[in-house]
Formats: structure tokens, sequence, C-alpha cells
């Protein structure tokens, strides 16, 4: 199989944001080093947390110039050395550096196929959306059947995983989104969806409960939404799962927690999961992959965009004028 020598590829040129993201045609084809594969990119999937390199806020996030993009489906076309059980013609989605990009190197061992009668591009958040929401509700929120979940950012790729596999679990699901977007996480499951742009978000939820709150709360948006979720979270055993800082940076203080809000706040990184905790990602792997057998997981359905439109995707993820998963083709 020949591959090429240089690709095109999306590079960001500052930590100004993604209007400085730039289609090269140069780029160098990397090679797959010991415990790789080298891929040919069929899609590639945009997240927020490629707004945040892009911003410079990305806890030690890449310098610029770099190949932006992390999450990448498509053919393997070479390995490196000591990969088994992977072969060039395989069709694999995961993590790595630089997948707005017509090729990318990915760590075999972090690597999923894609499953049979899929498509690349509806393999994407498979190793990203879709596990981070299971960890936040299983594991880490400890969700169980006749229980309240708060998910902000629902209409979000994460926020539907989530909205869709609280339902799945027997959770009674209370969603926050833009009014526009309303529908769309009605038709998830949700049981109630509350304006994401509302000061009132905490009231409601507490209303919707008769005061007691909800057991668990999908915390991604940061900001002022942080006071509501601590609020908004029943009282001693509560737990507000956070793992997104879209809306900015928020705090908490031990004061605040002895005498103000007495709940469980637990942070959540899928990439420090990984390697803090193995045996617990490796259930939750073990989980999405029987979730995918039984059908509960369908094939995604993202909005898909060519490979020189990432700025113009990017820059509206971070305007909140997205629903659902959103991909770049090269």
């Amino acid at each position: 199989m020949s591959i090429p020598a240089t690709m095109r590829a999306l590079q960001q040129t500052s930590l100004d944001g993604p209007q400085d993201l730039r289609l090269i045609t140069d780029a160098a084809v990397p090679e797959p080093r010991e415990g790789e594969v080298l891929i040919r990119v069929a899609a590639a999937g945009v997240n927020f947390a490629d707004v945040s390199k892009a911003q410079g806020t990305f806890r030690d996030g890449p310098q610029p110039p770099y190949l932006a993009g992390f999450e990448a489906a498509g053919e393997i076309v070479a390995v490196g050395e000591k990969v088994g059980g992977l072969q060039p013609g395989g069709r694999v989605v995961g993590v790595g550096d630089g997948a707005f990009a017509e090729y990318m190197v990915l760590l075999a061992a972090a690597t999923m196929p894609v499953p049979p009668g899929w498509s690349a591009q509806e393999a994407l958040g498979l190793v990203v959306n879709w596990p981070t929401a299971l960890a936040a509700l299983r594991p880490l929120g400890g969700i169980r059947a006749g229980q309240v979940v708060l998910v902000h950012a629902a209409a979000g790729a994460t926020g539907q995983a989530a909205v869709r596999l609280a339902k799945h679990y027997g959770a009674t699901v209370v969603a926050t989104a833009s009014p526009g977007k309303h529908e769309t996480v009605l038709g998830l499951g949700a049981d109630h969806v509350l304006d994401s742009l509302s000061a009132d978000i905490a009231t409601e939820v507490l209303r919707l409960t008769n005061g007691s709150g909800a057991d668990v709360v999908l915390e991604s948006a940061g900001g002022a939404t942080f006071e509501a979720s601590l609020t908004a979270a029943k009282r001693v055993t509560g737990r507000v799962v956070v793992y997104g800082v879209a809306g900015g940076d928020a705090s908490i203080t031990n004061w605040e927690l002895v005498y103000k809000h007495q709940v469980h706040v637990i942070g959540l990184n899928l990439g420090a999961l990984i390697q803090a905790a193995p045996q617990i990602f490796g259930e939750v792997m073990g989980e999405l992959s029987a979730l995918i057998a039984a059908g509960v997981i369908t094939p995604g359905q993202p909005t898909t965009y060519d490979l020189a439109s990432g700025p113009k995707v990017l820059a509206e993820l971070q305007a909140r004028a997205t629903i659902g998963k959103l991909a770049l083709i090269p």
C-alpha cells in the first residue's frame, strides 16, 4: 500500500483561538513507532477540547504550530513494532495527535475496532463521548434506576450520549440546552428540558424533584452554571461529576462544602482515568462493547464537513451553535 510523504492537515498557528487554524498541504505523514499504528483518516471528530487547545486553556496542551485534532477513525495502513492483533486493512477508531489530517498515528492499545456494519464516521464518539458519559454515570456517578440525573449541555455529543444512557439505566433525566435545541433533547428521551441560559436552573430542578434535588449532576459547563449544579444536587448524597469547563473556570471552597453545598464533587478526565485507574476504564469499555452488541448504542450520525471548514466548525462549536457530533472529512 503506497503511503505519501506529505499530506493535507489543519495546523494551529497560535493560542488565540480556532480562527488561527490553517490548512496546509505539505505536512509530513507520520511513521508509526513501537506500539502504534498509522491510519488513513476517514473521519475526524471535533470536540470542545480542540477549542480549549486552540485557546491555550487545555492543561499541558500542545504549543503552536501543531497539527490539530485528536479523535479519528479510519483504515490501518502501517503498524509499528510490537503491535499485536492489528493489521493493515483493519478499521479502527481512536485518539492521538493530529487527527485533522489525511493520516495520523494511534496507540494500538488505545484503539477500538469499528463495529461491523458501521462506517468510520458512525464510529466517532466511541472512544471519547460515550466512554466519558458512561464513566460519569456509572462508576463515578453511581447512577441507579429511579434516581434523577441532571445533564448539562445535553444537545452536545457527550450530553446526548449521557441522556440516552441515563434513560437506559432507568433514571429520570432533567436536561439543559438552549431553547432551539429542546426538541432534539426531548427526542433522545429526556423527561424535562430546561433553558441552559436561565438563571433559575437550580430552582427548576428542585421544583421538579419536590425539593430533594438531583442524585447525579453531569457538569461540563463550568462558569456560572457550576453554582447551579451544586445547588441542584441532592444534599449529602448528591454527586456532581465535572468533566468539562466550556463556560470558564469556577471554584468551591471548603467552607462552602461544609456549610452551603454538602455534595460529592468528582473530577473526570478520560486520559487520567485511563492512566490512573485502568481497571475502571477497562470495565467502562467492556460495558460499552456490551451496549453496542445489544443495540443500545447505535451508529452515530455526525454532521460532516470538509477538512478545510475546520476553523468555521470550531468557531461554531465555541459559540454553542452546534448540535450533536461533528466530523471533518479529509
